[in-house]
Formats: C-alpha cells, structure tokens, sequence
C-alpha cells in the first residue's frame, strides 16, 4: 500500500477497505481512482475470504466531493472528450456497486456530493454521521445529477427527490435516511469500532447483525418540517411554475428557495426536472444510467458546464452567465435534445 496511491487498499479480517485518498481534493474521483475501485471489486469478489468491502475517505473532511470537476472543465474547453470516457466507466462502477454479490458498506462521513453519493448510496449498507453532508449540486455548475441519482432522487418520498435535486441542497442525515440515501446513522466516534468489528464477520448475515449493535437515532432533520410546501410546489409540471408556487406559498423558505432556483442553470433545471420524472418510470438503475450517459453528454457540449464551473470553481465570482438566462427561453426542444439517443456511444447498461 503506498500513501501516494489516489486509491488505498487493505485487508482487515474479512473485510476489504477502499480509501479515497485525494484529501486536499476532498477525495474528488478522477478516471484512475474510478479504474481501481472497479479492479479492487473483482478483488473482492474473486477472494472466498473476503466477505465485505468498506469504502471511505481518506482526511477529515469526507468521504468524496464528486468528480474532478476542474478536468472536466479543461477538457470541455479544450474540446476534448476524456471526460465522456470517464463517465462511462464511472456509470459503469455505479452500476456494478448496486449488484454486488457481497456486502458493500459505504461510510458516508463528512461531504459526500456528486461522484461520492454514486460510489457509495448505491451499495447495500449505507452509514452516515452527525457530519454527513449529502447533496447532488450540479445544477449550480449547469450540470444535471447523475452516477444514478435522477433514480434516487426519483424515489425519494413525494417531491423531496425534486426539490433536492434542483436545489442542490446539502442534507444532514436524517434527511438523507429520509430520502432513501442512506440506511443507518452511526456516530463518527463509532466509526472505528465498528470497522473492527466488521472485520470478524465471516457472514453477509453476520454483515447485517454488526452494523445494527452500532446503529443509533440521528439527530432531527429539517426537510419533514417543509413537506407540506415542497409536496405542493414541487408537483407543478414546469420551473417556472414550480418556482411561481415557490414564491406565492407564503412560506418563507418556500420563497428563498425560488431565490435558490433563480440562481442555477435554466437549461440544468429544465432536464433535471424532465430526469428526475423520467427516472420515475424507468425500470432500474442501469436504464437511469443509460439516461443520464445521454443528458451528460449532451451537457458536455453545452455552453453551461464550463461556465458555471468557471463562476463555481475557477475564478469563484459567483456570477454565471447562463446561455439561455432565463428558464422560460428554454424551449421543450432545447430539452428533449439531451435525452436524444447517442447511436453507437450509448452506454447500453440496461441492454447488457
């Protein structure tokens, strides 16, 4: 195991650890890192001996931050298409995490946004902590959620998933139990013992019944107090009258929230709504996949990524300007072209 590695892998007992280990990044996922969790699962799932795998991140800050945003934001500038191959693999991983024969247990601590929620919400034993900060942000940089989160988010009770997923709202966690992202809040004190103790399980079983003896009440959560609002709002058919319910509610954060909206991409917000009410009726993860390959794609080659990710991460002035500014100038064209099938690119998850 070497230090410099971007991916840390050792055995403990029975249990194969992954570790994030880009801290000064916030373990933000590159294409390598991606590689090697892919090779660290065959690994596990070639070895009799191992019985689970544990992923988390390396530092104090999170379990990972997403993707390496700023070499998407070269490559798209550069007209490059490396980014296009790394979501393919990435998609490809998110997908794999999901079916895993063995327990995959996912310690959510800290942030937790973007790429992190695909490598981690996806597996079978989700913990997160007084510390968690789980979000799908990418509306803010003119991106749409993805690594499968249209269908989290889908899934979500009421309109929570919608809510969160144009806002890009950070949630503690138990509003992330809440919206099905997580399954169980351990304390972050705990988080060591119980990876020992998961250690000597020589069971899936065994698995299940060590994660419980560490499993407490999270601290109380904001968005159930808001359901009323956001249920109601939510549910209208377009932005813009999602975010005109927004205002006239009468509720105060209903009403900051709109000032939220006002703020993200109006091409992001339109296919992340479209997304987000597609993925309701697909039939699995792997079909959302495929889904999201086309809108990331298409997106790709759109003028918002990059320059959201300049006003978000490059030069931080925090003043987009998005193309087109306003949501009503984006047509139900400008939309349907990000769902358009890619030909002979298409990821083809939920067809192999």
């Amino acid at each position: 195991m070497n230090d410099d590695e971007p991916v840390l892998l050792h055995t403990e007992g029975h249990s194969l650890h992954i570790t994030l280990n880009r801290p000064r990044a916030l373990n933000a996922l590159t294409h390598t890192m991606v590689r090697s969790i892919d090779e660290a699962l065959t690994l596990a799932e070639q070895d009799d001996a191992v019985t689970a795998v544990v992923i988390s991140g390396a530092g104090e800050r999170g379990l990972c931050a997403g993707g390496d945003i700023r070499s998407i934001y070269e490559d798209a500038r550069a007209g490059r298409r490396a980014s296009v191959d790394f979501w393919r693999d990435e998609y490809r991983l998110n997908a794999r995490i999901a079916r895993f024969p063995k327990p995959y247990v996912a310690l959510m601590d800290g942030i937790v946004m973007g790429g992190g929620v695909g490598v981690s919400a996806h597996g079978d034993v989700r913990i997160v902590t007084e510390r968690s900060r789980v979000a799908m942000p990418e509306t803010g940089i003119g991106f749409v959620p993805d690594v499968g989160g249209t269908y989290l988010l889908a899934a979500a009770p009421g309109e929570l998933g919608t809510h969160l997923a144009l806002t890009g709202q950070a949630v503690g966690a138990a509003d992330t139990l809440l919206c099905g992202l997580a399954d169980h809040f351990v304390p972050s004190e705990r988080l060591a013992e119980l990876t020992a103790a998961l250690a000597l399980c020589t069971t899936a079983a065994g698995v299940t019944q060590t994660v419980g003896r560490y499993v407490t009440t999270a601290p109380e959560g904001e968005l159930a107090t808001h359901r009323s609002w956001i249920d109601s709002c939510y549910a209208a058919d377009t932005v813009e009258e999602i975010i005109g319910r927004l205002v006239d509610s009468g509720e105060p954060a209903a009403k900051e929230t709109a000032g939220t909206l006002l703020s993200k991409s109006p091409t992001a917000l339109k296919v992340t709504l479209a997304a987000v009410r597609r993925a309701r009726r697909l039939e699995s993860l792997e079909a959302a996949l495929d889904q999201e390959f086309r809108v990331s794609c298409r997106a790709f080659a759109g003028p918002d990524l990059v320059e959201g990710v300049r006003a978000q991460i490059i030069d931080k002035d925090r003043r987009p300007t998005w193309h087109p500014a306003e949501p009503g100038d984006v047509t139900d064209a400008d939309v349907a072209r990000h769902f358009e099938p890619l030909g002979e690119l298409e990821l083809g998850l939920a067809s192999g």
